[in-house]
């Protein structure tokens, strides 16, 4: 049954990702916002199918954060990117510059304001970002980053970067951590499986400005990680009930 819905899933994500972006095109010749609601709308429709094809639902915990905040979410699947670009409202979300190079998909993320980087430009690379989230912050946006910079299994040893450090350490504004299981759901190769059940996604307690670089790297992983766990716990004994582990 998860193979036969994972399969109707993906033919309905490729049919609406294509009619969605054809018809997005013009977009890119007209203000931002415009982009930014077309992107909305992809992921209200992924979201939807998941939920109505796969049998995949959503659960959000803690305060969604507003505007203005570093937002450093861990990162387990592409599901995190499509739910937390509609949850939180026009962040900025930090990606590999590789990615605004792919037709169509990587015109319009770049349209709706993402802050690419260089992964291989080192100290400027990092400089660059700091600079442009302080533009987007002033704009009244948050910026949304995942730490480890890449996907992890769940249960995976934490890899987190000093990128979200220095975000931090410019920004002059709170951290919220953000801790999430979606990878026990969305999961096999090129992440094609979907078992049904709830991703939750949980808002943690914001971290205030002005930490030293060290205690701010150890308190943000801490709490993302006690967090994630338990998340994690909660999401497998959901799926052994089901047969699903």
């Amino acid at each position: 049954m998860v193979l036969f819905r994972s399969t109707l899933f993906f033919v309905y994500f490729i049919v609406v990702s294509v009619i969605i972006h054809i018809c997005a095109l013009p977009l890119l010749l007209v203000p931002r916002k415009a982009m930014v609601w077309a992107s909305r709308n992809w992921s209200r429709a992924v979201l939807w199918g998941l939920k109505h094809i796969a049998g995949l639902g959503l659960e959000v915990r803690g305060p969604v954060p507003g505007s203005g905040v570093l937002i450093a979410a861990k990162h387990m699947s592409m599901w995190d990117t499509v739910a937390l670009y509609l949850i939180v409202y026009d962040p900025a979300a930090v990606l590999k510059r590789e990615l605004t190079y792919v037709p169509f998909y990587g015109w319009y993320i770049w349209k709706a304001g993402v802050i690419a980087i260089d992964r291989g430009g080192h100290a400027s690379a990092l400089r660059k970002m700091a600079a442009k989230a302080r533009e987007v912050m002033a704009e009244g946006r948050s910026v949304l980053i995942f730490p480890e910079g890449t996907r992890q299994q769940p249960g995976a040893a934490p890899a987190y970067k000093s990128g979200v450090a220095a975000l931090y350490g410019q920004a002059g504004a709170p951290c919220v951590p953000v801790a999430l299981n979606s990878g026990l759901f969305w999961s096999g190769f090129l992440g094609f499986f979907k078992k049904p059940g709830t991703v939750v996604v949980e808002f943690l307690e914001p971290i205030p400005p002005g930490l030293k670089r060290q205690e701010f790297m150890a308190t943000l992983e801490n709490r993302i990680e006690t967090a994630t766990a338990k998340l994690v716990q909660e999401g497998r004994k959901s799926l052994a009930e089901k047969g699903l582990s």
